[in-house]
């Protein structure tokens, strides 16, 4: 009997130590949930691109907490098993339809440039060119304040109904017992391995003793992350942004915990313990057009996804894209984003520093002017930007468009989509930009420092230039559609620039074309920015319209996969449908409470 109370004490306690109150690993592995692509049922729905966070987010529906609650719970496993695309060290765009109020609002916890930041920041003074972009990507000099986590108190706080520490509960047990490692996370750190082995912190964390990347099939256990995620969950926010962690944060990037023998080049940043403090999160209004009877909303400036998705569906109204060949269709697609990717490379910045003409960028007067450029053959890219500024209520320019700059495909981001049995829905896509982010892990807190600030245009002036206290232009488009004020279609991609065109091609695949959402996100993927070369999948470069595109004039730059969507269809009868990638980043997951 005794040893029986020992042992049961025993597991009592290891149960505790991997809760939020604990401070010790606790080494059982535990091995992922099922992961399948497509989920159709009643209740609430969740699609992510990892398993582990898709099970923990259905488990928090089940219990009673609502889309907001599931959500923050999902995103922050997404920042234990996704460290390399997501996190506390980044920032991200939350769109939210709250069925009690049929309204959408969004949650802006984009990365912000510290004080000390000014138009010239990245120009290199010794020779008066940029420093170089990969100079910007691994250095403090690219990491902006994170966002994230005030972006997830704002939300739970405003829309939730469960505590930051509920939510933190299931990634601090994750984190502490260990998850499997997938194939993804291994070629990502194969990927990253010169970088990664040149910061002191994450060779320790993410690589093995002998510096290779942890291998598919073993188990990754990160006490640190459990640690931080404890210290927030039981002394609140304020030990991250005004504490403990804020401290460790600015002093690694301002001093970078470089190997003595690294021969990377990684800049210190100019981050302070006052940016930390001051940073806020904003509440911002979506954008929204009508497509063809459909409401389709999105996230505004600093964003510049929902303005583009919405300025490309404009101007592809005025084509019967369902009653023409598939070939043309595309065409039409492909050049109404050249001519949009124009315009936002040229007017698209931090609202609360520049004039955004967002009125006229998303009117139809300014889609019809857009649209009348479109032939029956390619444009050459670059095409210039057009003038939004006559379709807007003020009509003077706050100044002239600077040269048009193309949009490189770029950046690494997470998306999850998740609704309720009460019909409150969430689109959320958040990130740390680049694969791996800065680089930098902060020492003993066990998370990456984002490098959003390399989404300045380092030379000035431009709207989305660097400036203090400035929010980069980002492309991340979580999108909620609405059909007479009920959500049919909840979406979001990873992806950098092509994020922008992989939500858009989703839509046209299900609004237009008729497509379910799994066929709407299988279909193989293009990607027009305003340049040269359209990004194309493999699986599409040997169809025939492939061959007729190219016959217009279209070119192709093959790239191996585009985005990694993942959205909610709304169905008759109740009935709602998760949907993943089957295949893109090693396949996503899709579950309902009710299946």
């Amino acid at each position: 009997m005794r040893l029986r109370i020992w042992v049961l004490a025993c597991l009592l306690i290891a149960s505790m130590l991997s809760s939020v109150g604990g401070a010790a690993p606790v080494a059982a592995q535990v091995a992922p949930p099922p992961a399948e692509p497509v989920a159709v049922g009643t209740g609430g729905a969740v699609g992510s691109v990892d398993p582990y966070a898709t099970h923990a987010a259905v488990r928090t529906l089940r219990q009673g907490g609502n889309a907001v609650d599931a959500a923050v719970t999902a995103a922050a496993i997404l920042g234990v098993v996704e460290p390399y695309s997501c996190g506390v060290g980044g920032g991200g765009f939350m769109v939210i339809y709250r069925a009690d109020r049929e309204r959408v609002v969004t949650i802006d916890s984009r990365e912000l440039s510290p004080e000390a930041y000014h138009p010239e920041v990245f120009i290199d003074p010794s020779t008066g060119a940029p420093i170089p972009f990969a100079e910007r990507v691994t250095s403090g000099l690219g990491v902006g304040v994170p966002g994230t986590l005030r972006g997830w108190t704002e939300a739970l706080d405003r829309y939730g109904t469960i505590s930051l520490r509920k939510a933190l509960d299931p990634a601090i047990r994750l984190a502490n017992r260990g998850f499997v490692v997938d194939p993804t996370l291994e070629q990502q750190t194969a990927a990253n391995l010169d970088r990664f082995r040149a910061i002191t912190p994450t060779a320790e964390l993410f690589l093995t003793p002998e510096g290779d990347p942890r291998p598919a099939g073993s188990t990754f256990q990160n006490p640190d992350l459990a640690r931080t995620y404890r210290e927030v969950a039981l002394n609140g926010i304020n030990q991250f942004y005004d504490g403990p962690i804020a401290d460790a944060i600015v002093d690694a990037v301002t001093d970078p915990p470089v190997e003595p023998d690294a021969t990377l080049n990684v800049r210190p940043g100019l981050m302070t313990v006052d940016d930390m403090a001051e940073y806020e999160t904003r509440i911002r209004r979506p954008t929204a057009v009508d497509y063809r009877g459909f409401d389709v909303y999105g996230m505004g400036p600093p964003s510049s996804g929902g303005s583009t998705v919405g300025e490309s569906l404009n101007i592809m109204e005025g084509f019967d894209l369902a009653g023409i060949p598939r070939e043309e269709a595309l065409h039409y697609y492909l050049e109404a984003s050249r001519l949009a990717f124009a315009d936002r490379n040229a007017y698209l910045g931090d609202p609360e520093f520049v004039d955004v003409p967002l009125e006229g960028l998303l009117s139809d007067g300014f889609a019809a002017d857009r649209r009348s450029n479109i032939g029956p053959q390619a444009a050459t890219s670059p095409v210039p930007p057009g003038d939004p500024f006559p379709y807007q209520d003020d009509p003077s320019p706050s100044g002239p468009p600077p040269a048009n700059v193309a949009s490189a495909v770029g950046g690494n981001t997470t998306h999850l989509t998740v609704s309720d049995a009460d019909g409150n829905v969430v689109s959320y896509t958040f990130t740390i930009e680049s694969t791996g982010g800065s680089a930098i892990t902060v020492p003993g807190y066990g998370f990456l420092l984002n490098n959003e600030l390399t989404d300045f245009d380092p030379v000035p002036p431009h709207p989305n230039a660097p400036e203090a206290r400035k929010r980069p232009r980002s492309s991340m488009s979580p999108t909620i559609v609405l059909k007479d004020g009920a959500p049919v279609l909840a979406i979001g991609s990873p992806g950098g620039a092509t994020i922008i065109t992989t939500v858009l091609q989703i839509l046209m695949n299900n609004i237009d074309f008729g497509m379910t959402l799994p066929e709407a996100i299988a279909e193989p993927r293009l990607s027009q920015r305003n340049t040269t070369a359209t990004n194309a999948e493999p699986q599409f470069l040997g169809t025939p319209e492939a061959a007729a595109l190219l016959a217009r004039g279209h070119s192709f730059a093959e790239t191996a996969e585009i985005g990694a969507a993942t959205g909610i269809a709304f169905l008759p009868g109740g009935q709602v449908q998760a949907a993943a990638e089957p295949v893109r980043r090693g396949g996503g997951s899709a579950a309902v409470t009710d299946p």
